[in-house]
């Protein structure tokens, strides 16, 4: 739990320049908030509890490895309880965890992000299609066994597998774009994930934390 914000200093608080922070922060840990605050799609959502102690954590963590003083944990702890927006929150960790560099070529991070999508969507698609054929045969299925088991006079049972089925389909139509950023971020964790095991020294045994 976070402290209240009575206990803390109130000396400024010095923050790095938002350029700062799009390139040293770890990239996991923005993988813990449900939308990325760093996005300017996201940037104007009102922060959750949830998102505040993302960043509370990673502030103790920081300050637990000697990365913040005392003042400097209290100062940015209090920023934490402050933060209405999400764009509040990524200058707090903007010098504590620096992201791994990966050198593009000019053109590569807008055709590796239109990749991304173009395959987030593909997946969405392919999620929608199974969701619509698992309705429409599990219907079936039952439709045929209550008509062969009660002569077509019975409780007609089959609605609720219906509605189970038709509802998981439903739901991912309504929420289609919720459901490709959620591809989206899958697919760019697994992409981090290859990018680092591609710039691993050779000779170096793999360590516990750089499994997947």
């Amino acid at each position: 739990m976070l402290r209240s914000a009575a206990h803390l200093t109130t000396a400024p608080l010095t923050l790095p320049d938002a350029a700062a922070y799009t390139r040293g922060v770890d990239p996991m840990v923005w993988d813990e908030f449900e939308f990325d605050p760093r996005s300017t799609q996201y940037a104007s959502l009102r922060a959750s509890d949830a998102d505040r102690d993302v960043v509370h954590r990673a502030l103790a963590e920081a300050y637990a490895d000697g990365r913040l003083t005392r003042e400097e944990f209290d100062q940015r702890s209090e920023a934490v309880l402050a933060a209405r927006a999400l764009a509040d929150l990524p200058p707090l960790l903007a010098d504590l965890v620096p992201a791994p560099v990966v050198a593009l070529r000019p053109g590569d991070s807008l055709r590796e992000r239109a990749a991304l999508e173009e395959e987030a969507v593909a997946r969405y698609r392919a999620e929608v299609r199974e969701a619509a054929w698992g309705f429409i045969s599990a219907s079936l299925i039952c439709w045929v066994i209550w008509a062969v088991t009660s002569g077509g006079t019975g409780f007609p049972w089959p609605l609720f597998v219906m509605l189970g089925t038709g509802l998981h389909a439903l739901r991912l139509m309504v929420m289609r774009q919720d459901q490709i950023e959620s591809q989206r971020r899958k697919l760019e964790r697994r992409r981090r994930k290859e990018l680092e095991g591609q710039r691993r020294p050779e000779g170096r045994e793999p360590r516990a934390d750089d499994q997947p």
